[in-house]
């Protein structure tokens, strides 16, 4: 006889809703539906009910429950959910996965590579893993992710639970959520995301006199109308229409005989009553004690471990061989009180939370306290090292048999763990109890706990909160980790951007102890300082930068401090690019190699972007990059990878690669703008601007700083870069001079206002040549200075010292300085024929270099690239100087009568030419300078114009007519 209604009576419309939010999930539509309802008003047989529709149509189902019992565990459910699928498997094998994978080690341990670390600085990269993950996992036919019990789930899932709501609705997934209404947190975020029609809430009413009939009915396998009424009366008025409840009074009036099947049906029998009217607990209790005192034990002890529950650590707790254990527990199970866990082997889970809660109401506090440290000392014995939630059950289990130092020793571990897997919320509230559990324990506890918890405040931005801590330093005991702390802090208020605090916290970093603080209390100092004045733009401040970390830096090295030496390094690094390239690539390799000696596995990486961006800038060699781009895929650093991606970008507009350089911006922009990261936003919507002005497209260059302004570039230190390299560039390739040296006047004067560490704006290379051709720039300009040897100003600074040196006579040196400026000058083509055209006319005048040669190579060049303005000065440059001028057809009289007649464009042309030359879709791009999609449309509108079927037919009709050039 069932227990449960094999149909979900009461719900059809809830069911509908959900089974077209299935369907449409199955279709590529995804989306997120909440149901939400008192405990045990059946928010969880409904989401079951839809996974069974998913797993018939042949969809992923992934299942996951948050836990009240214990701390919150971060990512709890997140992880149970895609266990549940993957456990034991690899990842699927998705290009599109693979830097994602390391992140999501953190959910699925079995894809850790060995002890490969992962990007932990920000939740949103690991909420899009999980997004890209469901999103490839239902690619084929859907995907459906049930979480159960959402009230109780932590701060982290709840911030990627938003995420996923505000996403989903792009993907092939639906999202199934269950949660109460208390506490408000989860049903917050809720009601927040269908105010923003981001998702679905349907909230579960009690049941109808009506509907407890037929479900009751359906429970027995009879018609409602089969169901004495004195019973259905009876289940309504002491369930209040509450589906689980319903069940269990059920179930209670069967054992005890008041309802009863006879051979005309069922019928009431005996005194009409039920033992669980309105508790639960005495419902649960009963069906407890039928079970008798070793099974009660077993659930007693199950239930202090919580929902979930390792079926070892029962055992070991209660001394039960194997068959008495499996007895009592078979007997639970045929109770309905506990199921098989599906999500990890060798554990169980009660059926209901309320019957978790129930058990434990039935125990008085010394019993509780007693099964809490056997099963704390059983856990711990059981499970070296207490891995994953099992640290914070430990700690649980600790609290309830009031052992509070040893609950706060554990809440310390639990909390830096969660810190270092990227969960701050969760370490806040984690150590927050640790503090409080260890006011009796030693001063080196507290300042360890105070310490953790500071860089946990640091993260989640509560500053505020962080220096309140600061009257609990006296506690500490020495002024030592007074001081220690308060460096902590210090730190903390810089990374909030509190710039007066930090200095301020550094003050009482060093009152302390004054001159007696030892070296590495002054390097730790030392190296929070120098960030901060790194900041600061000014040449004072960064004297006062690299001053401070080139002491701390000292001290770090005889101390063995290794993370203060490679912050140190990186500094110094920074700074000196400026005035010796080498030297600054000693100190950032140096930074690298105490990075990687002493484990510092993010940061070392963090170097290698940077020394790889630097090494770009200087000599134009992209493979420290390239090897920086493949460490923070490997090591799952999405926000490293997207900052390679975007230098790479510019470095690409920079080297003619326009297709190679839209590619690395549209591979990376939404996931720039969906992980929400400003810095890099503005950066990448600066490099579009650039992009656009180096193909002389004005119109898009302007909607790009349209963008870039919308997205606060105007404040950032890119602008002067969108300026530099976008409209001074744009406007040469217009050929409006005029126009191009205001622009660069610009540079210099937000340079002069507000310093920044871009060098490549012009101020270093291009403007020193504009104002060499006109004459303007003062004779004793530094061509030898680090900024100016830069490889892309190096080819601008060179050719100005030419023009200058041309200008006094001295025609051999000029033509020495022009040939260094055309080596640098190689790598980069739309710069090096444009400074080819600027100089041509002095070169032409003071008889140095080889300006005929120089203007028919920028003519030609520019006339195919289709920038006609540069092309036409070239040709009147030619001219003015008696060289012969090739003549050139352009714009449509370019296109032959007839295939203008079939409605062939220039551009269309332009790709047939190309075509006819059996050139590829990403070979024509590059040579056109558009994207291989647009040669695409180009081709298929040719083979519609032409009436030719394919491909192959459309080249062998190019090679055939005549004079196709």
């Amino acid at each position: 006889m069932a227990l449960r209604s094999s149909r979900v009576i009461g719900r059809e419309n809830e069911l509908g809703d959900l089974a077209h939010a299935l369907d449409s999930a199955g279709s590529g539509r995804g989306g997120a539906i909440f149901l939400t309802g008192e405990g045990g008003i059946g928010k969880s047989r409904l989401a079951a009910e839809t996974a069974a529709r998913a797993l018939a149509a042949d969809m992923p189902v992934l299942r996951g429950r948050a836990s009240s019992i214990g701390p919150m565990v971060p990512f709890r459910p997140l992880a149970e959910a895609l266990l549940s699928h993957f456990r034991g498997g690899c990842p699927p094998p998705d290009p599109e996965l693979g830097p994602f994978v390391p992140v999501l080690a953190q959910l699925v341990p079995d894809w850790r590579d060995g002890d490969r670390p992962h990007d932990n600085s920000s939740l949103v990269v690991l909420a899009e893993a999980v997004y890209r993950l469901l999103a490839v996992t239902g690619r084929e036919r859907g995907c459906l992710v049930v979480l159960d019990d959402l009230q109780d789930a932590d701060a982290e899932t709840l911030f990627i639970l938003e995420y996923l709501v505000d996403n989903l609705a792009a993907s092939p997934v639906l999202l199934v959520g269950t949660l109460r209404g208390d506490p408000p947190g989860a049903l917050g975020l809720v009601t927040a995301a269908v105010r923003r029609r981001s998702c679905v809430l349907l909230e579960l009413d009690r049941l109808g006199p009506e509907d407890t009939r037929r479900l009751a009915a359906a429970c027995l396998e009879t018609e409602a109308g089969k169901l004495p009424d004195a019973a259905a009366e009876l289940l309504w008025r002491n369930s209040a229409g509450i589906p689980f409840v319903i069940e269990e009074l059920l179930h209670g009036m069967l054992n005890d005989g008041v309802l009863v099947a006879g051979k005309d049906g069922w019928r009431t029998s005996g005194e009409l009553r039920a033992r669980v009217p309105a508790a639960l607990v005495n419902s649960v209790g009963s069906r407890v004690d039928q079970l008798g005192g070793d099974a009660e034990t077993l659930l007693s002890v199950a239930a202090v471990l919580g929902h979930r529950f390792p079926l070892s650590v029962v055992q070991a707790v209660t001394g039960m061989d194997d068959r008495t254990l499996h007895n009592h527990l078979g007997a639970a199970v045929s109770a309905h009180l506990v199921t098989t866990d599906e999500t990890s082997p060798g554990w169980y889970a009660f059926r209901h939370p309320l019957t978790t809660e129930a058990l434990l109401a039935r125990l008085v506090p010394a019993t509780k306290a007693r099964l809490a440290r056997s099963a704390a000392e059983v856990l711990e014995e059981q499970f070296p090292g207490l891995p994953g939630e099992l640290c914070a059950l430990a700690g649980s289990l600790r609290l309830t048999a009031m052992d509070e130092p040893g609950a706060g020793a554990l809440f310390t571990e639990a909390g830096r763990r969660a810190l270092d897997a990227g969960a701050a919320d969760s370490a806040v509230s984690l150590l927050s109890k640790a503090l409080d559990l260890l006011t009796t324990a030693g001063a080196a506890a507290r300042a360890d706990v105070l310490e953790t918890l500071l860089r946990a405040l640091g993260q989640t931005g509560q500053f505020d909160r962080a220096v309140r801590l600061a009257d609990r330093f006296a506690e500490v005991g020495t002024l030592d980790q007074v001081a220690h702390l308060h460096t902590q802090l210090a730190w903390a208020a810089y990374v909030a951007g509190r710039h007066d605090e930090c200095l301020g916290q550094l003050e009482r970093a060093r009152a302390p102890l004054g001159s007696e603080m030892r070296d590495e209390q002054c390097a730790a100092i030392d190296a929070v300082e120098a960030n901060l004045w790194l900041d600061v733009p000014g040449r004072d401040h960064t004297l006062r930068a690299e001053r401070l970390a080139a002491q701390a830096w000292r001290i770090a090295e005889r101390a063995d401090a290794p993370f203060v030496a490679c912050q140190a390094l990186q500094v110094l690094g920074m700074i000196t690019i400026e005035r010796d390239t080498e030297e600054a690539f000693r100190y950032l390799r140096r930074a690298r190699r105490v990075a990687e000696e002493h484990g510092l596995h993010h940061l070392g990486v963090q170097v290698l972007v940077r020394h790889g961006g630097q090494s770009m800038i200087a000599d134009g060699d992209e493979s420290i990059l390239e090897l920086a781009g493949t460490e923070a895929a490997r090591t799952g650093a999405i926000t490293l990878s997207c900052a390679v991606a975007v230098v790479r970008a510019i470095h690409a507009v920079m080297r003619t690669d326009f297709a190679g350089a839209r590619e690395l911006l549209e591979a990376n922009q939404p996931v720039i703008t969906r992980l929400r990261l400003t810095a890099l936003r503005q950066y990448a919507l600066m490099v579009r601007a650039v992009l656009a002005a180096h193909q002389a497209d004005r119109a898009g260059m302007e909607r790009a700083l349209d963008d870039f302004r919308a997205a606060g570039g105007e404040d950032a230190q890119e602008r002067v870069l969108s300026i530099g390299m976008g409209r001074v560039f744009c406007s040469l390739l217009e050929e409006d001079f005029a126009r191009a040296r205001d622009e660069l006047r610009q540079v210099s004067a937000l340079e002069e206002r507000k310093p920044s560490r871009f060098h490549l704006a012009g101020q270093h290379g291009l403007r020193l040549l504009v104002e060499a051709v006109a004459d303007t720039e003062p004779s004793e300009v530094d061509y030898e200075s680090a900024a100016g040897g830069l490889r892309w100003n190096r080819q601008f600074a060179r050719l100005a010292e030419a023009v200058r040196l041309g200008r006094l006579g001295r025609v051999e040196e000029a033509n020495a300085a022009a040939t260094l400026a055309l080596e640098a000058a190689e790598l980069y083509p739309v710069a090096r024929h444009l400074a080819l055209r600027l100089v041509a006319a002095c070169a032409a005048a003071d008889g140095w270099g080889e300006p005929v040669t120089w203007l028919k190579e920028a003519e030609e060049y520019f006339h195919t690239a289709g920038i006609p303005a540069v092309a036409s000065a070239c040709r009147g440059l030619l001219r003015g100087i008696g060289a012969p001028v090739r003549q050139r057809r352009t714009g449509i009289d370019r296109v032959p009568d007839d295939l203008r007649a079939a409605g062939i464009t220039v551009r269309e042309y332009e790709v047939l030419v190309l075509v006819a030359d059996r050139l590829g879709n990403k070979d024509i791009a590059q040579r056109l300078h558009i994207s291989p999609r647009t040669v695409e449309k180009h081709v298929a509108s040719l083979m519609a114009k032409a009436q030719r079927a394919d491909r192959a037919a459309l080249v062998d009709y190019a090679a055939g007519l005549p004079g196709l050039r």
